[in-house]
């Protein structure tokens, strides 16, 4: 099976459509910046230098120096998916991404999304 389009695709190109959705609904870039960082463990210069070297998604989410472990609590419809019924590794972690900016735009409290108690 063809692996999706999304997991070439550099980061780069899609970031700025989070800022926008988040900046849309009164939301900023270091929120976003935020989700990224707690996501994938990336310090903002790491997140800096790979949108500036044009990482792709797969590469992005492999090097991640450390995945949140409690990234498997966001649940919900992306992309009229359920992130957590997701089998593919890559895509899975695209959707927990996709699924923290859309809550981020939904209003949602930066402690909500970040699954902390």
């Amino acid at each position: 099976m063809p692996k999706h389009q999304i997991y070439s695709m550099s980061v780069a190109k899609v970031y700025p459509h989070y800022i926008t959705k988040a900046e849309k609904k009164g939301r900023t870039k270091s929120e976003v910046d935020e989700i990224i960082r707690w996501l994938t463990g990336y310090s903002q210069e790491e997140i800096e230098s790979h949108l500036e070297k044009q990482t792709d998604f797969a590469t992005f989410f492999a090097e991640a120096p450390r995945l949140n472990p409690a990234r498997t609590l966001i649940k919900g419809v992306v992309c009229g998916v359920r992130v957590e019924n997701i089998e593919e590794p890559t895509m899975k972690e695209i959707r927990y991404l996709d699924k923290l900016i859309d809550e981020l735009a939904k209003g949602k409290t930066m402690d909500k999304i970040l699954r902390t108690l």
